[in-house]
């Protein structure tokens, strides 16, 4: 493939490093603002890990050139994720709030497990990051969130502080923030007298760079229109 990664932090550069070792052509920019004429060219597709404000030149970029684009950056407002929808109706679009094969897994076991448990168990979901995160809950946290509520709808609060007595119909999000955490994630469905744990741990940050990498082999075959992560692994439902 030949494959602009626009973001050159941590995690381009590793999309970056796992790319040249798979033999593939790469061009890499800091975002696509200050580096157009970097990225010129003919390319199968654009790998997204920048910063959110970088969405209207990504989108843009893409548009103009016809590039598939596989978008990994999260902490989207509901105005920016408009942009992604409106390049989706020109290009293959991909996005999720993670690439992990694992968490894409996950994802359905979660939705799963509240369609039986929900009304009976109650719902817990934490995550973990490293201190430079900038975004709370991680985009993982709010897909995991959304699994287990998208036939619940119950009221979701963030954190609890006080005398906050657990109300019925809830779902909380913890969010902690330290030291070199790469990513964990949980899901606790507690019951009375027995509690199923659904635990993801990310030990380094190629895992996300080989699941966009999939999800970008995936998409330059789709036609135009928005996927996910799960129309990777399990096929797009009609």
């Amino acid at each position: 493939m030949n494959v602009l990664v626009v973001g050159n932090g941590q995690m381009g550069t590793v999309v970056y490093k796992e790319l040249i070792e798979r033999g593939d052509s790469v061009t890499i920019v800091p975002d696509l603002k200050r580096a157009t004429e970097a990225a010129t060219g003919q390319f199968d597709v654009l790998i997204d890990f920048s910063h959110p404000e970088g969405i209207e030149s990504i989108v843009t970029f893409s548009k103009a050139n016809q590039v598939p684009a596989v978008i990994a950056t999260t902490g989207y407002t509901d105005a920016q994720f408009e942009w992604i929808n409106s390049l989706s109706q020109e290009v293959p679009v991909l996005y999720s709030g993670n690439y992990s094969l694992g968490i894409i897994l996950m994802e359905r076991l979660v939705r799963e497990a509240a369609h039986v448990l929900g009304s009976d168990f109650d719902i817990e979901i934490i995550e973990k990051h490293h201190h430079h995160k900038i975004d709370a809950p991680s985009g993982t946290a709010k897909m995991l969130l959304h699994a287990a509520n998208e036939q619940l709808d119950y009221q979701v609060i963030y954190g609890r502080e006080g005398i906050c007595k657990r109300n019925e119909k809830e779902i909380a999000v913890h969010t902690i923030r330290g030291g070199s955490i790469v990513g964990e994630h949980e899901v606790l469905f507690a019951g009375a007298d027995e509690i199923l744990s659904i635990k993801h741990e990310a030990l380094s940050k190629a895992i996300f760079a080989k699941g966009a990498i999939k999800g970008a082999q995936w998409l330059s075959d789709q036609a135009v229109g928005l996927y996910n992560m799960e129309d990777v692994l399990f096929g797009k439902k009609d």
